[in-house]
């Protein structure tokens, strides 16, 4: 297996992305669309774990003003979730199949990742989509105490600081990772309002037209706060007939806990081959 270091076009702006190529001739490539503030770096281990023992070439990158694809202030970024979904998630998609267009395409789509597949252009070169811990996130869907954690997100001191900075500092709230003013705000308006990103007034969607012909799998963690099973179904009647959920129990692999962000994390790499395998795995 060998990583490579590429950059590609989405639009008018160049993303960072990373190739894990296995030794043999690929039959199957997979573009891996990360979660908000979570940079590809993250993703590295699942990524060569793809490469190395399933054959399958993978690609993680950065979305438009964030991580490595940043290439300006972040103050001075515009770039939104809708940028991030509806425009550097076709684009990577797209280098992928430009580079391998003999092979099957999967993506893998980690909370944002897996949100607006629907409202994407065209979809046919698409044969496979799983999505893990992605939903339409209510922040009264939440459990507590985590609600509460979310309220204050959305509602308490981080508004006013993201509106006196310019940006949201991440790192400073608990996030992980400054992001975008505009990507905070429309995030804000999505998870605040019964009817997700169908309830944002700022902006008019595509019409979803997922094919049925595309199996869809979306994936929930059993002990996720963020996205709980809930969000995760009402993801799905977007997604329409060709799609199906399944649950995952951390204890059902020996682990305490994975959560929203941790299904990736080498740490939990006994639940890699359930996330392709197609298969609901409880705890007895």
């Amino acid at each position: 297996m060998r990583t490579e270091k590429i950059w590609f076009k989405s639009g008018e702006t160049d993303l960072s992305g990373s190739l894990y190529i296995p030794d043999a001739i690929p039959e199957t490539v997979a573009v891996l669309n990360g979660a908000t503030g979570v940079p590809q770096g993250y993703y590295s281990a699942f990524a060569s774990w793809l490469a190395d023992a399933r054959g399958i070439v993978c690609l993680t990158y950065d979305y438009r003003d964030f991580g490595a694809s940043a290439q300006k202030p972040l103050r001075l970024s515009k770039a939104t979730m809708s940028d991030w979904a509806l425009e550097d998630q076709p684009a990577a998609r797209h280098e992928l199949c430009r580079r391998f267009p003999d092979a099957r395409m999967w993506v893998i789509g980690h909370s944002l990742g897996g949100m607006l597949m629907p409202m994407q252009g065209d979809l046919s070169d698409i044969d496979r989509l799983i999505t893990v811990a992605s939903g339409r996130v209510n922040v009264r869907n939440h459990p507590w105490p985590y609600q509460g954690l979310a309220r204050l997100f959305w509602f308490g001191h981080v508004p006013l600081v993201t509106r006196l900075l310019g940006y949201l500092p991440g790192r400073a709230v608990g996030l992980g990772a400054d992001l975008p003013a505009d990507l905070y705000w429309q995030w804000r308006r999505w998870c605040t309002h019964p009817d997700f990103y169908f309830g944002d007034q700022t902006m008019i969607l595509p019409d979803p037209h997922w094919p049925e012909s595309i199996p869809a799998e979306l994936i929930a963690l059993s002990d996720d706060p963020v996205c709980p099973r809930r969000a995760v179904d009402a993801l799905a009647e977007i997604y329409g007939r060709g799609a199906k959920t399944r649950v995952l129990d951390p204890a059902a692999f020996g682990l305490k806990s994975i959560g929203h962000l941790a299904a990736f994390a080498r740490r939990n790499a006994a639940v890699w081959p359930a996330l392709l395998d197609g298969q609901e795995v409880r705890a007895t």
